[in-house]
């Protein structure tokens, strides 16, 4: 993963300090582009460890156009925790409880997680019902009937419907690109968390290539990964230094269940992961 690690080095050597609506400060700069072939090994980042499984059971929700963080949090999966628990704290409802006791609501009081477990229309909703219409599923027939066109898109960027999300999407339009068999997607991100969110971000949306590949009868190829505001939070510079201090290791191997011929019969144990071997994980808090 030196793609990674360049974009790193990058933004702390050329990058500027910028304030951002989380009140952290960061060091940032504008358009930068990571290229991954698929072909070279799965690119789950070396340098610490990922956390896969939030990965997986993340991208199954998107693609089921679920917006409520119930399935996660039943699936011990907490990226998605703080936004929901941070609203319910302005809510009338709220008494004085911690995240960790709303979390425990929302896997335990169906009713509850049901009031306060929805993050608006984020990803899942865009990707599967953009204003009654469904792109995900629309765009991989296209695939099939059309694979030369330059209209491959999936766009999460709804701008009437970014008040009513939690997050408005930073991962926000991808496209799809094939020649000669194979299948290549690139992503555009407008807002990029170095180090928390971006190692995610590849494995997901390679993963994603993966998927719809094998649904639509071609090789996965090549993930393009183009970045707005790539930008690393002042409390993570000790971690993105110390990931450039490691040398990074071999890729792993990602293997499918290639009995899976349709985008939406996905599970979790359809995936697995061989020849994994990261350095040890490394903490950083996320900014709400």
């Amino acid at each position: 993963m030196k793609q990674y690690l360049e974009l790193c080095r990058h933004v702390m050597e050329n990058g500027s300090s910028k304030d951002d609506r989380t009140g952290t400060g960061t060091r940032s700069l504008f358009g930068y582009q990571m290229r991954f072939n698929l072909e070279e090994g799965f690119p789950l980042l070396t340098t610490k460890r990922v956390y896969l499984r939030a990965i997986i059971h993340e991208l199954l929700w998107f693609i089921t156009g679920d917006t409520n963080i119930k399935y996660l949090v039943d699936n011990d999966v907490r990226i998605w925790n703080e936004w929901p628990y941070e609203t319910f704290k302005n809510h009338k409802d709220y008494k004085g409880e911690s995240l960790e006791e709303f979390v425990e609501k929302i896997k335990t009081d169906d009713s509850f997680a049901k009031k306060h477990g929805n993050l608006g229309p984020v990803y899942g909703e865009q990707w599967r019902n953009f204003n009654g219409y469904d792109q995900l599923l629309n765009v991989i027939e296209e695939i099939k009937r059309n694979p030369h066109s330059r209209r491959l898109i999936v766009n999460a960027w709804n701008p009437p419907k970014l008040k009513e999300m939690a997050l408005p999407p930073c991962h926000m339009m991808f496209q799809f690109y094939v020649k000669d068999g194979k299948l290549s997607l690139q992503l555009y991100q407008r807002s990029a968390d170095i180090f928390l969110g971006v190692p995610f971000n590849i494995a997901s949306y390679s993963l994603l290539l993966m998927m719809v590949a094998q649904v639509t009868g071609l090789e996965p190829y090549e993930f393009v990964h183009t970045l707005g505001d790539a930008h690393i939070y002042s409390n993570h510079f000790d971690q993105i230094n110390l990931q450039l201090s490691r040398e990074p290791r071999a890729l792993p191997k990602m293997k499918i269940n290639p009995n899976v011929k349709n985008i939406t019969d996905f599970k979790f144990e359809d995936f697995e992961l061989t020849d994994y071997k990261p350095h040890p994980g490394i903490k950083g808090a996320v900014a709400v």
